[in-house]
């Protein structure tokens, strides 16, 4: 029997770190010949994350731009991915979450008439416009998909809702619970947030909605938590967008307990993680990989499509106010009791095996088409 041609899309950090599972479990089986594909929409990041897991894209679109728009950006994957496409011609195209990337993918495999499988489908904030653009990204998603591979329950729910077949969705866990215990099963070098007997608060910041006024007010919360706590550490891997690096530069450089630093490898910074006291975060992927490793988070925004490790107690949405950020963090840092409180002992995301689940339906579906 012929393999069946996949397409692997990826377009940024958290897609690489998210389907390097799912590709190794394709590359693994002797049912598939999975092509990745990169477009780059963040050139080092991605590039640093596929080299991590020892994945070397097929083909590469290249689509970074300096200052690009919108508009801009999703014109351009569209017309990339088109030709693509067309002289590719795979049997299902895989894409992961709710950047420009997944959209792009998703209308090209609709105008192509080419099944489109969703990885970490069905995750929702409700309003339409927060996250910009990443709630309408994956809501537009889910009305292309055929394989909707949803990591929750929850996830189930919001696209039953939204009335997906029942039998399109599959609840197959997260695969970045997969790249995490990957990561951890790996030698290390000697953690750099531990070893000084402080405690450490590990910050990172890159969503759009963070940018301008709720950034500098995090900045303001940082600060003022540092200068009346000696006994702290803030480690900032700073994102190099201008509008992260340059404001969190200006507001926090200079301070002998804040080390602003370049974006770590997922491997080293899996490990940074694990050696925290206390994450603070805008980031999807941080709300559930700090969990797995029994850290608190505080979620840097107003809403979140991740609510399982808020139910489980396990993560604390706290906004972008600078007094409320300080009223969560200091909470956690004065009271033992809250703090354990706050880490459980299993993740609500998963078991690690939610890529091998995800090749298998698909393995299962092109069985019965052969």
């Amino acid at each position: 029997m012929s393999q069946r041609k996949i397409v692997v899309v990826v377009g940024t950090r958290p897609e690489a770190i998210k389907m390097a599972p799912v590709i190794h479990a394709l590359r693994r089986s002797k049912q598939f010949a999975c092509q990745v594909v990169a477009t780059a929409q963040h050139r080092e990041l991605m590039d640093q994350a596929l080299w991590e897991f020892d994945i070397e894209p097929d083909l590469d679109l290249d689509m970074m731009r300096a200052n690009q728009s919108l508009s801009e950006l999703t014109s351009r994957l569209l017309t990339a991915f088109e030709q693509t496409l067309l002289e590719s011609r795979p049997d299902a195209v895989l894409a992961q979450g709710d950047t420009t990337t997944v959209l792009a993918v998703a209308l090209s495999c609709f105008y192509q008439q080419i099944p489109f499988g969703h990885v970490e489908a069905g995750l929702r904030t409700g309003d339409i416009a927060n996250p910009f653009p990443e709630e309408l990204n994956r809501t537009v998603a889910s009305r292309i998909a055929k394989w909707h591979f949803a990591p929750t329950q929850k996830a189930r729910h919001n696209l039953l809702r939204e009335g997906i077949a029942e039998q399109a969705i599959h609840v197959t866990g997260n695969t970045v619970i997969d790249a995490l215990l990957h990561s951890l099963e790996r030698p290390h070098e000697a953690d750099e947030a531990s070893g000084d007997g402080q405690r450490v608060l590990l910050v990172t910041l890159h969503r759009r909605e963070s940018f301008g006024v709720p950034l500098l007010s995090i900045c303001t919360a940082i600060r003022s938590l540092v200068e009346r706590n000696d006994d702290i550490r803030v480690i900032f891997p700073v994102h190099p967008n201008p509008n992260v690096k340059g404001p969190v530069e200006s507001a926090l450089g200079g301070h002998p307990r804040i080390e602003l630093c370049p974006p770590r490898g997922y491997h080293r910074f899996i490990r940074m993680m694990k050696s925290a006291y206390l994450v603070l975060s805008d980031s999807g992927g941080i709300q559930e990989e700090a969990p797995a490793l029994g850290i608190p988070v505080l979620v840097l925004r107003n809403e979140t499509e991740r609510q399982e490790a808020i139910e489980h107690g396990m993560v604390k949405l706290v906004g972008t106010g600078s007094d409320d950020i300080v009223q969560a963090v200091q909470q956690l840092l004065d009271d033992a009791n809250h703090y354990a409180g706050m880490i459980r002992q299993e993740s609500p995301y998963g078991d690690g095996n939610a890529a091998e689940r995800i090749v298998q339906i698909l393995a299962e579906y092109f069985s019965t088409c052969a």
